[in-house]
């Protein structure tokens, strides 16, 4: 089975509306764009390219396959050859025309689409980006693991990661480091269900 695993830089509470600069998502009247910048250290950086380095394919809402396919094709880096050569699974609501190469539409019954493509055979799912479509995601419990990069600044809003109707899910922690900057990066494997307990004494 594929795995579906979401790439997410996030604050501490929470919010991952536009980390890479003013003009990727100004929706709500977020002020805070580019919030990432002054903490991306050269560990973070290794960090991301470690994570794209093994093969991948891509799973995008539609927002962030637009904010991708007007950038992406006209860089040459690395980072930039990786992404154009995977495929990109892109979900929307309406019928739309794909320009960026290897991009097939999801379209119909979205969870039941991504069920499908778990099954099929290839390289990982990775989302990046895409908050509103990680809710999706998040409420279908079709997330296996999380890979993020927590950052020390507090936004107060902004899209947030989990969102209202995330499904109660356990997970246990693969990978952990704190940058120089301080951006904690960690890695997440969906672990079963939620268990409870109590501390009062027998």
């Amino acid at each position: 089975m594929r795995k579906v695993i979401v790439l997410t830089f996030v604050s501490l509470d929470g919010v991952m509306q536009a980390p890479g600069g003013p003009e990727e998502d100004a929706a709500g009247g977020f002020q805070f764009g580019g919030w990432t910048v002054p903490y991306f250290d050269e560990a973070v950086g290794k960090e991301m390219d470690d994570q794209m380095r093994k093969p991948f394919d891509l799973l995008l809402g539609r927002k962030t396959y637009d904010i991708f396919a007007s950038f992406w094709p006209h860089q040459t880096d690395p980072p930039a050859a990786s992404l154009n050569e995977a495929r990109k699974y892109v979900a929307s609501r309406r019928p739309r025309k794909l320009d960026w190469k290897n991009s097939t539409l999801l379209s119909g019954d979205v969870v039941e689409e991504i069920r499908k493509l778990k099954q099929t055979a290839g390289p990982e799912l990775q989302v990046h980006g895409s908050a509103d479509f990680i809710q999706t995601l998040l409420k279908n419990d079709l997330v296996d693991e999380l890979w993020l990069k927590i950052f020390p600044v507090t936004l107060g809003a902004g899209k947030r990661l989990f969102g209202e109707g995330t499904s109660p899910a356990a997970f246990k922690v693969v990978k952990s480091m704190t940058s120089p900057s301080g951006v904690i990066v960690a890695s997440y494997q969906r672990s079963g269900d939620v268990k409870t307990g109590t501390f009062a004494g027998g």
